[in-house]
């Protein structure tokens, strides 16, 4: 099977140190809308694992959460793009629970909703921790230089392997050329 993880914050659109807790407040990066559809048009099957650690801090609730993802698929639809599967944490990191990156609880949910190991699927963030729960899997880790991407490739501790993209386009063209 051919299948792409993305986090979401700091790839598909602008992070905030404030949280992206409206709508209004979700603005896609230049170029990511275009590279998830280039991905699903390629045949990949593309899944999100985001830390949302916003809900448990009482800064937006479940209704807000939807309203915000219901905007990304829209606008994802006008690329000829979709997410097949979207998965969140709702946790702060206190909490301890398995599925806040960067343990790889999600991404264990990925696989067995897929059906598929996860050794080889790229998984594209731009923070040390969202590379580490797939690197966890065996998933390639790709770090896109958008969002914290920047800061992350500075503070080092990237797996060897760790392939380092300027942004989800070209961490989408390379995954394309190298994975199918």
């Amino acid at each position: 099977m051919k299948l792409v993880i993305l986090d979401r914050d700091g790839v598909i659109n602008f992070d905030s140190a404030k949280f992206i807790k409206s709508p209004e407040e979700w603005l896609p990066i230049p170029g990511s809308l275009e590279a998830i559809a280039m991905l699903h048009q390629a045949g990949f099957r593309v899944a999100v694992a985001t830390n949302q650690s916003g809900i448990e801090r009482g800064l937006l609730d479940m209704a807000a959460l939807n309203a915000i993802h219901d905007k990304m698929h829209r606008a994802l639809g006008q690329f000829g793009g979709r997410i097949d599967a979207l998965f969140y944490c709702p946790h702060t990191a206190e909490s301890n629970c398995n599925c806040r990156k960067p343990k790889p609880g999600m991404l264990e949910e990925i696989s067995s909703r897929f059906g598929t190991d996860l050794a080889g699927i790229p998984s594209v963030g731009d923070s040390l921790r969202d590379l580490q729960a797939g690197s966890a899997l065996g998933a390639q880790p790709v770090l896109v230089l958008t969002g914290k991407g920047e800061q992350t490739l500075k503070e080092g501790g990237l797996a060897e392997n760790t392939w380092i993209c300027t942004d989800l386009m070209e961490a989408a063209q390379r995954i394309i050329v190298e994975k199918t």
